[in-house]
């Protein structure tokens, strides 16, 4: 017969009874904890969290300066929430502020004026809040940019560039939303703006009107609407993208620069505990501490100056914050009377396309990117290393030449401010600006892209042939000549490690006998010659022969004699 084999008992994890701390305000403390990892595990969280790496670079502080100025404006606004009454019904102003007192404003302009000159610490409070307002979206800006220039946007991390554009959007909305609240003539200009934005949109823009304000611009609802999305809507929009942001981070891992032992698959830098624990709590006190400075001692939004808010009056001079001076410079660039009459219909081409259709590009291009330069480079690889803006030439160019575009529609913005300043003629300064939006991005991106192919080369020089010595040498016919000392293994693989791309070719194609033949691989014609001007001026980077090639001529020429005079 044969034996039965033994019948294996199933291997089972033996639970260790947790012993519960004596008694004592230490052993009470590490008592909440064991009851915390019980519950939740919270000791394996901790342990993966807190010893999560981060990268060591500057550039990585501009995200974190966005999320601790938005912190500060939640902060600043619960208090500012306290005292702000949301409603456009007139009163007669007897507060602290003599020149105001006796006319009539709104309740909010009144409380505006109530928590500037009564409230203790209240204007502080709100010149703080506004300055981080312009810190937030500005370092918003600032932390896009630097994620444009290295490529961080590339797969996996396109739902996280969406999210940034998302955020970018919002914010937008939110600081033009709390510029509106104290209903002082500034804001109410810029509500007059937006109004004629809202109504050039055709055929739907005349209900959008009426169901934004309530009626006729400016009705009497718009205050406490805006007060609602503005404390309620769009921060829990903000809370909710930054949360979901955060989260793709922490799942992805960080992004960081080339370098020794820097690979596709590590991150090297510090561990979240203690080393950047402590430095990002100590750089969130030192944004505050700026954002208290530049509110004690920078004036800024002072509504008494400017008065309630007249429909029939405009502030002499008036600007919008920087953010959105593009979109008034582009407004003003147009030539008015551009319209078409379809029907019953107008459509106001001269304030919609510049106004609601250039807003629209600007984000829908920016959604778009990512895919859009997979396509010209074929490129679907996962990367977590980011590329130096040199070594991606014509993104950085475009780049650039995106920024000069913006700036000279913000210029545009403040076209009677010029004018008045330099004592000029406005319509020279917007016909000289109506040249320059084409002129000025075309030049920039020539310039830029010539430049990142100089120091593409100078890279390759360095590699092959070594770092200048500084050493001039006077040979024996009289040439002077600087010699080369060979750089560092470390140095040249962070000059190498880039990836280049060939440019994409198009998907008909002929075979040895002359018929057309469809490449799976391959794009359309358009899109092939895209990618030809996209990616073929790129200087190619040194091949391994031509290192070992370079480091063998260095070797003799250091052996071969040397004549002196």
């Amino acid at each position: 017969m044969m034996a039965r084999p033994a019948e294996v008992a199933p291997a089972a994890e033996v639970l260790e009874p947790h012993t519960p701390p004596k008694a004592g305000p230490v052993r009470e403390l590490r008592g909440v904890a064991a009851w915390l990892d019980d519950s939740v595990g919270l000791a394996k969280i901790g342990k993966a969290g807190l010893r999560k790496v981060f990268p060591d670079h500057w550039s990585f502080l501009l995200g974190e300066i966005a999320l601790y100025s938005f912190i500060v404006l939640l902060i600043t606004g619960i208090f500012l929430t306290i005292w702000f009454k949301p409603s456009m019904a007139e009163i007669e102003y007897a507060g602290t502020y003599e020149l105001m007192r006796g006319r009539h404003v709104s309740e909010a302009f009144a409380s505006t004026l109530a928590i500037s000159f009564d409230v203790r610490g209240g204007l502080l409070v709100r010149q703080i809040h506004h300055w981080a307002a312009l810190l937030f979206v500005a370092a918003l800006t600032a932390h896009m940019l630097r994620i444009f220039f290295t490529g961080a946007f590339r797969r996996p991390r396109q739902i996280n560039w969406l999210i940034g554009v998302g955020l970018m959007s919002i914010s937008l909305i939110a600081g033009f939303s709390g510029y509106s609240l104290p209903d002082d003539l500034l804001s109410g200009t810029g509500l007059r703006f937006v109004d004629g934005l809202i109504r050039s949109i055709p055929v739907v823009g005349t209900w959008l009107e009426f169901f934004i304000f309530d009626g006729e611009f400016p009705g009497e609802a718009l205050i406490p609407r805006l007060y609602m999305v503005h404390i309620l809507l769009i921060p829990g929009l903000i809370l909710g993208l930054v949360s979901a942001h955060l989260a793709l981070v922490v799942y992805h891992k960080h992004t960081q620069f080339p370098g020794p032992g820097r690979t596709e698959t590590n991150v090297v830098g510090y561990p979240l505990f203690p080393v950047y624990m402590a430095k990002a709590g100590g750089f969130f006190f030192i944004v505050f501490g700026v954002l208290i400075l530049m509110g004690a001692t920078l004036s800024i939004n002072q509504v008494w100056l400017y008065g309630p808010y007249n429909p029939a009056q405009v502030t002499a001079g008036s600007q919008p914050d920087w953010y959105m001076g593009w979109v008034e410079g582009a407004l003003r660039m147009v030539p008015p009377g551009w319209e078409s009459h379809w029907g019953p219909t107008t459509w106001t081409w001269a304030v919609f396309l510049p106004g609601v259709g250039l807003m629209g590009v600007l984000f829908t291009a920016l959604a778009l990117w990512p895919f859009i330069e997979a396509k010209l480079t074929g490129d679907t690889a996962e990367h977590n290393l980011l590329d130096r803006p040199r070594n991606a030439p014509s993104r950085t160019a475009l780049g650039v030449a995106g920024m000069a575009c913006y700036a000279m529609f913000w210029l545009n913005g403040a076209n009677d401010i010029i004018a008045t300043q330099f004592n000029v003629s406005l319509n020279a300064v917007t016909n000289v600006m109506r040249v320059m939006i084409f002129l000025a991005p075309v030049l920039a991106f020539i310039a830029t892209k010539r430049i990142c192919l100089s120091l593409q080369r100078a890279d390759r020089d360095r590699v092959l042939h070594g770092a200048e010595s500084g050493v001039i040498e006077r040979a024996a016919d009289g040439n002077y000549t600087e010699g080369h000392a060979p750089i560092g293994e470390a140095e040249a693989f962070t000059l190498t490690q880039h990836r280049q791309y060939e440019p994409r070719h198009e998907a008909l194609t002929e075979d040895e006998h002359g018929v057309r033949v469809k490449d799976a691989s391959g794009v359309s014609p358009l899109w092939a010659r895209l990618s030809r001007w996209w990616v073929g001026d790129d200087i190619s980077k040194p091949t391994a022969l031509e290192i070992e090639q370079a480091r063998h001529h260095a070797v003799d020429d250091e052996d071969a004699p040397r004549q002196l005079t």
